[in-house]
């Protein structure tokens, strides 16, 4: 029995280099090893984005033509949509009587996100809740391993007090812990330079930007802003251009040689930057390529199939929730 593994992304924005070389290259490669949910997390970004839904389903099919044109494999992974199985919502309805108010405000992850999006005493309460519907979503498909950033495992966390104490109470034993499945790499730096590659910051190279766009943003990259002329040495730390070659580039010992001319001098900032693009563009040309062989009516029946699928799993499970509380009516 290969071990189950659950991901997924909310769908407020296309899918970008920071999302492919931090986790979707790796499920490519997990889906042959693991048997590999994904799902395409909808309620959970309506939570912050309940004013403006349009924001979120707009971007359900886009996110799902990502996927597929990286090489996700719908016949090797379960791909669905967490609104579609209402099982997802009564089984947090049933977790909300396990976690206090003020355990979830002590959870570090929703404390930082509280603060960055400056709710103060504002807080939708089901964006409070939210690591609740997570520890529904983890546990209805028993998923033993979650790849998260180190941001994310005080959810991990939750989710495992969660298990314990709903076999404490209800004598369960078919609900299991999960484990952390850590990405081996770092965060991608935003191409102004500040902070990690995001959607919502706009300072990411999207898989669905044309060549121009892409061009466009890597000359716009920042380098050091010191080195004027070709000939004066140049600092690699914090110079996004090298960031982006040290993780895309193939020839890592011509990416070290670079970094020492650079550093040396002599070496212009347009050289690294066609570098860069030439390296991105053959990169992402394959994905484009598979992108638009694909057409909507093929991403809904593929999404619908999938999600019938996980909706036999989680409903498994639900039955042996309620069993064990008891309300098992008839």
């Amino acid at each position: 029995m290969k071990k189950i593994i659950l991901t997924g992304d909310r769908p407020t924005g296309s899918l970008h280099l920071g999302h492919y070389i931090g986790s979707l290259k790796n499920r490519v490669q997990l889906q042959n090893d693991y048997e590999q949910y994904i799902m395409i997390a909808d309620i959970q970004a309506l939570t912050d984005n309940f004013e403006n839904p349009s924001k979120v389903t707009n971007n359900v099919y886009e996110i799902a033509l990502g996927y597929f044109s990286v090489g996700i494999d719908h016949t090797k992974t379960k791909i669905f949509i967490q609104s579609q199985i209402p099982e997802l919502t009564e089984l947090t309805s049933y977790y909300m009587n396990l976690v206090t108010v003020n355990r979830l405000e002590r959870n570090p992850t929703v404390k930082a996100e509280i603060q960055q999006k400056s709710y103060n005493d504002s807080i939708p309460a089901g964006f409070f809740c939210y690591p609740v519907s997570q520890a529904a979503d983890i546990t209805a498909f028993k998923a033993e391993l979650v790849p998260v950033g180190d941001d994310q495992i005080p959810m991990i966390e939750q989710t495992n007090e969660i298990v314990r104490k709903f076999n404490r109470i209800y004598k369960g034993n078919f609900l299991k812990e999960c484990q952390p499945f850590l990405s081996k790499t770092s965060r991608l730096v935003g191409i102004d330079g500040k902070g990690k590659a995001s959607k919502s910051l706009g300072n990411a190279i999207m898989l669905n930007d044309s060549p121009d766009q892409i061009k466009k943003k890597i000359f716009d990259m920042y380098t050091d802003s010191n080195h004027i002329k070709v000939s004066d040495p140049g600092q690699i730390e914090g110079n996004v251009v090298f960031a982006y070659l040290d993780a895309f580039f193939e020839d890592k010992n011509e990416v070290e040689e670079l970094k020492k001319h650079y550093k040396k001098g002599g070496l212009g900032d347009v050289v690294i930057k066609n570098k860069l693009n030439n390296c991105l563009q053959n990169m992402l040309l394959p994905i484009r390529e598979a992108r638009n062989a694909l057409k909507i009516d093929q991403i809904k029946e593929i999404l619908y199939e999938g999600t019938q699928q996980a909706r036999i799993k989680a409903t498994q499970t639900l039955e042996e929730v309620r069993n064990a509380i008891g309300i098992k009516y008839w």
